[in-house]
């Protein structure tokens, strides 16, 4: 699943490509990826695009008369640019396209524009038509985004304080904190040097400040790694830069212990014993507890 620094990655590299450019057509392949009809999307033909913005996991390209495409790749969706699209509009199928949005050709070239896709049988990925991103309502729950200027170690420790809810959980909540998807929670944890099932109640003031820069650091590095790949480098350049998530029976590049993985009806989480739960394992499935 793109997370923020994936989406912040494509963001730039839309905005790069798409400023000032004119949309001749847009193709639906997969009308159940739209969750808006009014306006229609072919609306936005012959308008011009302004900016690309990105909140949280959304990306929302914005064009000129108001209108803004706002889109969330969700678990297994993908963006793929390409410079030179089909003649042919797709035909729906049973492929992993869902929408196709073509550019004006420039001085009689080949029209570039975006594929968007979705791998897998689970269609979870989403594009609306709105006249304010807050019309989208998984934009309008978002909590604060953590790279945010305004966004600081207080801001955090406001959020977390009190609240009886395991830390990998939390972090995942796009109502409390806006962006963070299963990947980079694990190596935000495993950075902290915390249990993902500790609770945020339970956390000291030192502590709250270790995850704060845990966190920021490891978004912050993710962002600037990802910077300047082209979209279709962006999983690869993701998956190197991980360092727990994804790595089970590896060694941990910290303690050299094996990472070990609790797995969920349909995700699963990663972390070291030595460096986060004191060389306990965690019991592995849904209602697991640290074993004490």
């Amino acid at each position: 699943m793109p997370e923020l620094p994936e989406v912040e990655a494509l963001r730039g590299f839309l905005d790069e490509r798409l400023a000032g450019r004119t949309v001749g057509r847009v193709l639906p392949v997969a009308v159940s990826v739209l969750k808006t009809y009014d306006p229609p999307l072919d609306a936005l033909e012959g308008r011009t695009f302004s900016e690309v913005v990105r909140h949280g996991k959304f990306l929302d390209l914005a064009v000129d008369g108001g209108l803004r495409l706002v889109v969330h790749l969700a678990r297994a969706g993908w963006l793929r640019w390409q410079d030179s699209l089909p003649a042919a509009p797709p035909r729906p199928g049973k492929g992993p396209l869902a929408l196709r949005v073509a550019l004006e050709a420039e001085q009689g070239g080949a029209a570039d524009g975006f594929d968007l896709t979705e791998a897998g049988t689970q269609k979870r990925l989403a594009v609306y038509l709105v006249g304010e991103p807050e019309q989208v309502p998984g934009i309008a729950r978002l909590g604060p985004d953590p790279l945010a200027p305004g966004f600081g170690r207080e801001e955090f420790a406001a959020l977390l304080r009190g609240r009886r809810q395991q830390l990998k959980g939390l972090l995942r909540d796009q109502s409390v904190i806006a962006g963070i998807g299963n990947a980079y929670s694990d190596e935000i944890l495993h950075a902290a040097r915390m249990s993902p099932f500790k609770l945020a109640a339970d956390l000291r003031e030192d502590e709250l400040t270790a995850l704060y820069e845990a966190m920021t650091r490891t978004l912050g590095d993710a962002v600037r790694r990802a910077r300047g790949l082209d979209a279709g480098q962006l999983k690869a350049g993701k998956r190197l830069g991980l360092r727990v998530h994804g790595r089970a029976g590896e060694r941990c590049p910290v303690c050299g212990d094996t990472i070990r993985s609790v797995s969920f009806r349909d995700s699963s989480l990663e972390y070291c014993p030595t460096c986060q739960t004191g060389g306990k394992p965690l019991a592995d499935r849904r209602l697991s507890r640290l074993l004490k």
